[in-house]
């Protein structure tokens, strides 16, 4: 299947991320969100990251013209009718994401695939939400979307080889790395990453060491960019909880159970870098 038209569904930080992506390689781009609002921000952020590699001469300013007039405001659903792909980037609630899945399985047309950005929640559930299960996949793109290279691609129950093939396709075309996935949860990345990430704010909550000596630990003996609670604070302390209690929920094990500082956090709306407290304090 060739891959002309792109839905992506919700110009925040990760959905504006792809549909820039998916621009500069010269798809056909429908950015979707609820309000006109939210579309202004998402599409200044990704002006302002054009603008950004055109100072640096990573790109000419004629790439980064042609780059945004690939790009189509939506505020309807209904605009996905003739899409090829559609790539679902709303907030990560389950209940949410298979009532958008719900609604695009009438719209758009038959050999659409649909695609979604969770970064913990199972594919097969939100498949099942659709009459074409074995067109769902997930395509997890790592933060910020621009820079990095990983993309995720994850494995419903029912997804066919065919719609991998062309996702794991479309994902070179992206100049990105695809790494094959089962429907587990956490997927890997977060599997991996988010227990990390609670080990070390167990070992603050324990007094084992300050969070400036856990995280440099982490960057100068483990040639780690960022510490794991530097980076907690900016994934979002409540996104770090949720995944934390799916794979909690998901695997039934004990080793996965939140720490109770992160609970604390959440609960007192320290959620990082984007409230302006979390273990650190932001400006």
């Amino acid at each position: 299947m060739n891959i002309q038209k792109v839905m992506v569904i919700g110009a925040g930080q990760m959905g504006g991320g792809i549909a820039q992506v998916c621009a500069q390689a010269g798809y056909d781009v429908l950015l979707n969100d609820l309000k006109d609002e939210y579309l202004d921000r998402g599409i200044a952020v990704i002006s302002k990251n054009l603008s950004r590699s055109v100072e640096k001469g990573r790109m000419a300013e004629e790439d980064k013209t042609a780059a945004l007039a690939n790009i189509t405001r939506s505020t309807d659903l209904q605009d996905a009718v003739d899409v090829d792909i559609v790539i679902e980037a709303a907030v990560e609630n389950m209940k949410i994401k298979t009532e958008i899945f719900q609604k695009l399985d009438v719209i758009v047309p038959a050999h659409a695939i649909l695609a979604t950005n969770t970064s913990s929640l199972p594919i097969t559930e939100i498949a099942a939400a659709t009459k074409r299960p074995n067109q769902v996949i997930g395509m997890h793109f790592m933060n910020p979307v621009p820079i990095m290279k990983l993309v995720e691609i994850i494995r419903g129950l029912a997804t066919t080889d065919e719609v991998y093939n062309t996702v794991e396709k479309m994902t070179k075309d992206l100049k990105k790395s695809p790494v094959e996935v089962n429907d587990f949860p956490g997927f890997i990345s977060n599997r991996i990453l988010m227990p990390m990430i609670n080990e070390a704010i167990y070992s603050l909550y324990e007094g084992v060491a300050t969070k400036e000596a856990i995280d440099d630990v982490m960057k100068m003996g483990m040639n780690h960019p960022m510490g794991p609670l530097q980076l907690a604070d900016f994934i979002g302390l409540d996104t770090c909880l949720y995944i934390m209690e799916i794979l909690h929920e998901g695997f039934g094990d004990s080793k996965y159970r939140p720490c109770p500082l992160l609970r604390k956090y959440v609960k007192a709306g320290w959620l990082g870098k984007k409230t302006g407290r979390g273990f650190y304090e932001y400006a």
